[in-house]
């Protein structure tokens, strides 16, 4: 029911778009007809009205992969570095909330470890709203910070680097059937903020999926059945990204083709000194306003990304 409501809005909107290109169609042959000049002023503002909305369908359009529409699980690790890092983690998970926010996503944050003296060790975040996932894959790599150390006595340039990971949320079982035999569940006093109640009880909840190894983790709510909850959610999409990735390189051993995987190269540069620039590697796309970009106003890479996808073989 889902898949055919969305069928008829695309459609509606399609079909609306058609009509309303008639009707510019028909004013611009009355307004060359007739000479008529006042029409003028509304024909350019109509056109330029369906041009953006165009635009908009043909970012939609590049939309189209199997998981696309779904939520994103959001999940960032500070490499190695210690405080340098964990401080650039923390710069990018603002980015990303702030993003979110501007494009009204909901998100909750389903588990965070603070680094020891500043910033954020790791973070995993689930961003809800339609096309979530189709947005924020282009984020899925390796970001390198180079910038001059706020926590280096002598203000030396450092380079930070940090793994952001984006997977599409799992509908559950329809996706993946999980045996509950094969699941090691551990609880754990929260390490992180949160008053004294999570300190004093065991509500923290650690999740291993016994024949694959993938471990999660959750310590984010008071309650223990939440934080189990949480972690489901993203050991679900955490194994779908798993099968996902056996596709891929038994399809990429077939054709010949390398797949890096884990760390690799870095997808995006930003550098605060001694220029200002954010660079994506991938598409060639930068720019010099690094402040909106920190920001959250990461659009023009989210789209220059998805455009350079366009006509790629799936």
């Amino acid at each position: 029911m889902r898949q055919l409501s969305a069928a008829k809005t695309t459609v509606q909107t399609w079909r609306g778009l058609e009509k309303k290109a008639t009707e510019i169609r028909e004013m611009a042959t009355l307004a060359l007809e007739e000479e008529e000049h006042s029409l003028q002023d509304e024909l350019e503002r109509e056109t330029k009205k369906l041009a953006t909305q165009l635009d908009e369908l043909e970012l939609r359009l590049m939309m189209s992969d199997e998981y696309d529409s779904r939520n994103a699980i959001l999940a960032i690790h500070a490499g190695a570095g210690g405080t340098e890092s964990q401080d650039w983690a923390d710069m990018l998970l603002r980015m990303y909330l702030r993003w979110a926010e501007n494009h009204k996503y909901k998100t909750e944050v389903l588990d965070i470890s603070p680094g020891e003296e500043a910033g954020t060790k790791s973070a995993t975040v689930e961003v809800r709203g339609e096309y979530a996932y189709a947005h924020l894959k282009s984020e899925h790599g390796v970001h390198r910070l180079v910038r001059l150390s706020p926590f280096d006595a002598d203000h030396a340039r450092h380079t930070s680097f940090v793994l952001v990971e984006v997977l599409p949320e799992a509908e559950g079982e329809e996706d993946i059937k999980i045996n509950p035999d094969e699941l090691k569940i551990d609880t754990f006093r929260s390490s992180g903020p949160g008053g004294q109640h999570m300190q004093k009880t065991s509500s923290a909840v650690r999740i291993t999926h016994i024949p694959t190894g993938i471990v999660v983790s959750c310590q984010s709510e008071r309650s223990q059945f939440q934080n189990k909850e949480s972690a489901l959610k993203v050991l679900y999409a955490r194994l779908l990204q798993y099968e996902r990735n056996k596709r891929e390189a038994e399809k990429a051993r077939l054709k010949g083709k390398r797949i890096d995987a884990g760390w690799g190269s870095q997808i995006r540069s930003y550098v605060l000194h001694p220029y200002k620039m954010v660079k994506d590697h991938r598409t060639g796309h930068e720019t010099s306003d690094t402040a909106s970009v920190l920001d959250g106003e990461i659009d023009e890479f989210i789209t220059a990304y998805l455009r350079s996808k366009v006509g790629e073989e799936k």
